[in-house]
Formats: C-alpha cells, structure tokens, sequence
C-alpha cells in the first residue's frame, strides 16, 4: 500500500483561520478511475474565496465538510491514463484537492503546454484569477479610453491583473495596497497612482489627489471603509465591480459602514456583484487574449510561492494577513 500526504478542514475557524484549523495526515493513494486519470500534484492553488466555504454554510457553492480534505484548483502531471484524451506526462490543471495525488475525471482537465508558459500560470494569470480580472472588468466595467479605473486589492493576483488590462485599454489607473512594498509593486506595473491603505489618513483625500477627475471605474477586492470613500468620488454613471470583501471574510460583526444606496442613486451607478464561474463558456477566449498580451510582454505577474504541501494551511491563512504579492502557490515538486 502506497502513502501519500493530504490536508483536511479539521474544524470550523471562527473568525481568522488557525494552523489548528486543518490537519495534514498520511492517507492510502488513490488508483485511477476509469476514464480517469491519475496525477501527481505539483502545484496547489490557495484563494481567499475559500475562506467562504469552510463556514459549514452554502454561499454560491457547497461547503466543504469537516473531515474532508480541502478543495481547489491545481496543476499536477499525469502519471496514469485511463482515457485516449491524456497521456503519461501530460500537464493538466483542473479541480482536485490539497493532496499529492489525485484520480481525476479526464473531462474536467485542461491540458497545458509548458512551452506556452510555466504550468503555475494556469492557477493565476492564466487561470481563474485573470479570468475574474479580464470578465469582471471587459464585461462588468466596461472601461473606455481615457476613464479613471480604480483598483482595491491592486497587488493581489486579480487586482494586479485588472490593472494592467485597464492600462492596456487605455486608461488611467490607481490602485491600493497594504505595504509600501505593494504600492511600489503596482507602480512598477503601469499604475498611474497607488497608496497605502494602511497609512493614517484621509482616503478621500487620497482619493482625491491620486484620482482628480473622479472614477469612472471601481474594481473592488476588499470592502470596507476604503469602499465606502471610493463610493462618494464616482462619477455620474460610473460603474462597479464587486468581486471580493476579503475585509470581512474573518470578521463578520464588523461594522458594517455606510449604506451605499443614496450615492447609487444621485451618482446613477451601476454596482454589480459576480462570480467568474458565469463566463466559464468563455474561459478559452479570456485565457487566449490573456496569453497573448503575456506573450507581448503587456501583462507581468507575480507569485508568492510556499514549498511543501506541508505548508498550504500557512499560506492560505497568509492571504489574510497580506503575505502574498500577485498568486499565492504551493509548490509539491
């Protein structure tokens, strides 16, 4: 019998996720199904939406059970085939879980060139943090050229991405993040202004030096009071983007701020909420121009990579705490 490593949802966090949260244990290997294939994990995707679906309630898609072991995207290599559509060394990047091995359906893969660009892309740029980024903002914002787009979360994987795609459409951009680090970060990728948000002061005095025409554009990560400012400098007709409130993921009793609705109206915005999963028909199209721009040099990114799977419950905890620039990995072999 072969061993192989994987890591459960051990308990419920309740409020910010702890080590104890999860467990690491050596289980029996999978074999591999029928019409399946057998892979060998090589990198685990950790993303802060996950942080909604160890709360043992339904959001948008079911809870993972306490027991189980923690599921998200990865990229792995083939080491057996039961199919004609893979074979033995295959790269493949799909849905599976925080485990070293894993039986998959054949028909849930995307096979990857690593000749096109390194496998680990698959769970960032090229994956679904830069399909949020590219839907959320084409399709969602809809920015023109010469609009003001402002970007919360702008050093994340999808915040960085939305940026760069705004600036290649012409726009002006500004973004937060949380270390001076960051800020120089996000300069150093194209971004018109950036600050820190953990700096004391004024956000809409920041606001106003950095974005002096008003926004056009918001592509909100985070939430919060930062949102709340952002809200009252919109201009008319502008349009937002809600795609994460990673603020509040560990902190459901906060505040809950300003209620938006009076600037909706008297601005005439159009706020809207998504998950990327809705354009997953047209996931081939955003990885194609996504690619392309990365070949021409028009996109860069960034990767925060932990070593061990030992390790994922440290980093997944870690995107809480800002750890990561651009996509948090954790990188098996």
């Amino acid at each position: 019998m072969s061993l192989m490593k994987r890591v459960n949802l051990a308990a419920i966090p309740d409020g910010m996720p702890k080590q104890s949260d999860f467990l690491v244990e050596d289980v029996e290997a999978p074999v591999c199904g029928a019409a399946a294939v057998l892979v060998r994990t090589a990198f685990v995707s950790v993303d802060p939406y996950l942080r909604g679906r160890i709360t043992g309630v339904r959001t948008y898609i079911d809870p993972i059970p306490v027991g189980n072991v923690m599921e998200s995207s990865c990229v792995g290599q083939v080491v057996e085939s039961q199919t004609s559509l893979f074979a033995k060394g295959d790269w493949v990047a799909g849905f599976w879980g925080w485990q070293e091995f894993a039986s998959v359906d054949a028909r849930g893969l995307i096979k990857l060139d690593p000749a096109t660009a390194p496998v680990s892309t698959a769970l960032g740029i090229l994956g679904m943090p830069g399909m949020t980024a590219y839907f959320g903002l084409t399709e969602l914002c809809q920015p023109k050229h010469g609009e003001t787009v402002f970007v919360s979360g702008a050093a994340g994987a999808v915040g960085s991405a939305v940026g760069q795609i705004a600036k290649i459409l012409g726009c002006r951009v500004v973004g937060s993040a949380g270390t001076p680090s960051k800020v120089a970060y996000i300069k150093s990728l194209g971004f018109d202004g950036a600050f820190d948000y953990h700096v004391e002061g004024d956000y809409l005095g920041l606001l106003d030096e950095h974005c002096p025409k008003g926004i056009d554009c918001f592509f909100d990560n985070v939430g919060g009071n930062l949102t709340d400012d952002v809200m009252m400098r919109m201009n008319s007709r502008g349009r937002v983007a809600v795609c994460g409130q990673i603020s509040a993921y560990n902190d459901p009793a906060q505040d809950i701020g300003m209620r938006p609705f009076s600037q909706i109206l008297v601005r005439q915005l159009r706020v809207e909420g998504f998950i990327v999963s809705r354009w997953a028909d047209r996931y081939p199209e955003g990885r194609m121009q996504m690619a392309l721009w990365l070949k021409q040099g028009k996109l860069l990114y960034e990767e925060t990579v932990y070593e061990g799977l030992e390790s994922a419950p440290a980093a997944f905890i870690g995107l809480f705490k800002g750890e990561n620039t651009g996509k948090a990995l954790v990188r098996l072999f």
